[in-house]
């Protein structure tokens, strides 16, 4: 871990990343390519230890409300985030300013902030978007090494639709040759129809590589499933969007069962969704007080 100050925390899109890095040890992570210009260990977490102070003056001078993001490049669920605190301290300045949130992790830990997701959703809205990509458990524990189950991520999601509070799952990425099945996919939509999960994104069944990513990607198969990475040389060269061959049928049953099961899953309409801040819900609180 390190700090770093920064000059400012929000995006042109009002995203942010409070830490860079990430402990989790997902074999596939794009975030360690080397086009993010990291110039630091990957798992040496860089902390912006002026983040709060900066968001709380945007957020200050701000006059037109609007959803704030995390989560895109870091996950803000890291172990560090248990003692630095510094999404709890976002979500509590989201609150008091009246924004949106929304936030991607892969991490039950996000149930520490359950209180205030609560209070931000009944306010104005917040969305929680949830990666999965694995089925079988000890086959997500050599993915995802770091981070709690799938299975845990699923009680996750039921507890935030009991609470009321909608959620995304990001359907991705899936890898050819090792969970690219159809067991795994249904067994993933099964969980999401039983947490009635509001959309599902997912832009095919594959992933993408690139430098950097690549190297670290090899590196794991190598050591998690031997000639595994002769297998992609040999059938997918140095290409950057790594298609399954079993895309078009897994995508065909994808697309019938969320539409069978009422669940939104076209990319753009999710984000559409994930970005429009209800101006009329607001107002309507506002009136409460």
């Amino acid at each position: 871990m390190h700090y770093v100050k920064v000059k400012g925390i929000l995006s042109s899109k009002n995203g942010m990343n409070l830490y860079r890095g990430c402990s989790h040890g997902c074999i596939y992570c794009d975030s360690r390519s080397s086009c993010y210009r990291m110039l630091h260990d990957f798992e040496d977490i860089e902390v912006k230890e002026n983040a709060i102070e900066l968001l709380e003056e945007t957020l200050k001078r701000r006059r037109k409300k609007c959803m704030i993001g995390t989560g895109s490049m870091t996950d803000p669920y890291i172990p560090l985030e248990l003692k630095i605190k510094n999404l709890r301290k976002t979500l509590e300045l989201v609150y008091k300013y009246g924004f949106g949130f929304t936030l991607i992790t892969k991490s039950d830990m996000i149930l520490r902030d359950l209180d205030l997701l609560k209070k931000i959703n009944e306010k104005t809205k917040c969305v929680v978007q949830i990666t999965l990509t694995t089925y079988d458990e000890n086959l997500c524990r050599k993915i995802e090494p770091n981070v709690c189950t799938t299975k845990k991520r699923f009680e996750v999601l039921k507890k935030l639709r009991d609470a009321g509070i909608p959620t995304i799952v990001w359907l991705c990425p899936i890898l050819p040759f090792i969970n690219d099945t159809a067991e795994n996919i249904n067994g993933l939509l099964d969980y999401c129809i039983e947490a009635k999960v509001h959309g599902i994104i997912c832009f095919g069944i594959g992933m993408t590589l690139r430098e950097g990513s690549r190297e670290y990607f090899y590196q794991q198969l190598d050591k998690l499933f031997p000639h595994m990475k002769e297998r992609y040389i040999r059938t997918f060269g140095n290409r950057y969007e790594i298609v399954s061959p079993n895309n078009k049928r897994l995508m065909e049953l994808f697309y019938k069962k969320c539409s069978q099961n009422g669940i939104l899953h076209n990319n753009n309409e999710i984000f559409e969704y994930l970005n429009t801040f209800d101006e009329k819900n607001f107002s309507s609180q506002l009136s409460l007080f």
